[in-house]
């Protein structure tokens, strides 16, 4: 599980194809990964991987062909950069919200509107997901845990401040991008719960 607060931007080091699949590198140094094991969960742009060939300067993930097609990972080219969290511990302060790494779909950026020093982004929707996206409801952005502030029947509107602007990836995009959504956890099963007592 992840928070949603991003520990560091990581820059892809390289993008290899490999089977179906391709094989990512990563550069954090900042985050120390030589403390890291082989196996441990990463969240890389929102998406969960599995860290391998692990050293002081990053580290290297799998990733399969559902990932590339399903995720904006398909999309990275070398000196990209990527958000990422190390999976919480046992103890550790859950500063944003549930975050399973599980991503959802893409979303595209329609416009960037400045609000002051903030920016207020709004985002177009896959439809089979609008319905888990309220209003002062949680969704996750690249990994990046938010406040929906608006919302209609396929886009909604997130503010964003300028810490976040600085520390993550939200604050590189350009109208026309798409980031990876992943839609709130509790309010996914508890749909799927709503649905299997209505049959």
């Amino acid at each position: 599980m992840f928070t949603g607060i991003i520990q560091a931007m990581g820059t892809v080091a390289s993008i290899q194809s490999q089977h179906d699949g391709a094989r990512l590198r990563i550069d954090c140094p900042e985050l120390e990964p030589a403390n890291w094991q082989t196996g441990d969960s990463i969240a890389v742009a929102g998406c969960c991987l599995t860290a391998l060939d692990i050293d002081e300067r990053g580290f290297s993930a799998d990733l399969s062909g559902e990932t590339l097609a399903r995720t904006s990972l398909g999309q990275l080219e070398q000196g990209g950069r990527v958000n990422l969290e190390p999976a919480m511990a046992v103890g550790d302060r859950l500063g944003g919200h549930l975050v399973s790494g599980h991503v959802d779909g893409l979303a595209r950026l329609v416009t960037l509107t400045p609000l002051g020093d903030n920016w207020r982004l709004r985002f177009e929707l896959p439809a089979a997901l609008a319905r888990f996206v309220a209003e002062k409801g949680s969704v996750t952005l690249d990994g990046v845990s938010l406040t929906v502030n608006a919302v209609d029947a396929d886009a909604f509107e997130v503010n964003i401040i300028p810490h976040t602007l600085a520390v993550t990836t939200l604050g590189r995009l350009e109208e026309g991008q798409t980031v990876n959504i992943e839609v709130d956890l509790v309010a996914r099963y508890l749909d799927r719960l709503l649905a299997q007592r209505d049959n």
